[in-house]
């Protein structure tokens, strides 16, 4: 086997049997600067807080039941959609339900993954709240609405549920926000501030530069082809952006 200096030696020879001129140049790289962190405080419990399994009531009211109301988590949220610290978030794409068990599950699992010292957490949806009856196996029917079993919190397409700021880039929270974003009962990601801007921007852009006048829009307002007929009435609502 060669060893380096004659591997060496003969690249050497064959340069210059080659005729061929070469300089050694040091390369000059460039990093870019250190983020600053100017307007970031540290806060007094960077961890989330527990969330209670059900709301409190006055000793002398019985707990209220409440129909599906579904329409609790068809459509986009209007409200909390925006980012407050402006860095990291896990937002839903869909619309569905947070039980207690979520909570936990989100709680426990950011907080042994996320470095305290640098980061800290927020819930961005509020406790349990909306009663779920149940009836126990195998009753008849009839008798009556079933007792409640447990509490849930609706979600609405777009709506922010954690967020994650302090002194840290998106790389270094990317990986565990987005192992509890797979195991949320809604379809849900992972953002930074810096992608919805990006798609928000993408989105605007696609509107304006659209050649295509029949939009989804404009054939359920024209009712072109008689989709009428067929279209449900969150159709003519949302234009087939959500279910």
């Amino acid at each position: 086997m060669w060893c380096f200096k004659t591997v060496t030696q003969l690249v050497k020879n064959s340069l210059i049997s080659a005729n061929v001129n070469y300089n050694f140049v040091a390369g000059l790289k460039y990093f870019p600067p250190p983020i600053k962190y100017e307007n970031i405080e540290k806060v007094e419990r960077p961890k989330l807080r527990i969330m209670e399994r059900m709301p409190q009531h006055p000793p002398n009211l019985r707990p209220p039941k409440m129909q599906k109301r579904l329409r609790y988590m068809r459509g986009p949220e209007l409200v909390h959609n925006q980012l407050l610290h402006k860095q990291y978030a896990i937002i839903a794409t869909g619309g569905g339900r947070l039980r207690w068990g979520h909570y936990e599950m989100m709680r426990l699992t950011i907080g042994r993954k996320m470095n305290v010292n640098t980061m800290f957490a927020t819930w961005r949806v509020p406790a349990p709240w909306q009663p779920i009856t149940k009836k126990g196996q195998g009753q008849r029917m009839g008798g009556g609405k079933g007792a409640i079993d447990h509490y849930v919190t609706p979600i609405k397409a777009g709506r922010v549920i954690v967020e994650i700021a302090g002194k840290c880039e998106f790389i270094e929270c990317k990986g565990f926000l987005q192992q509890v974003a797979n195991q949320l009962p809604f379809q849900a990601t992972v953002v930074s501030q810096q992608m919805l801007d990006e798609m928000k921007e993408a989105e605007d852009r696609q509107a304006r530069e659209n050649q295509n006048p029949f939009t989804f829009k404009y054939v359920i307002q024209n009712n072109l082809n008689g989709c009428h007929r067929w279209l449900s009435p969150v159709d003519h609502k949302w234009f087939g952006k959500h279910l």
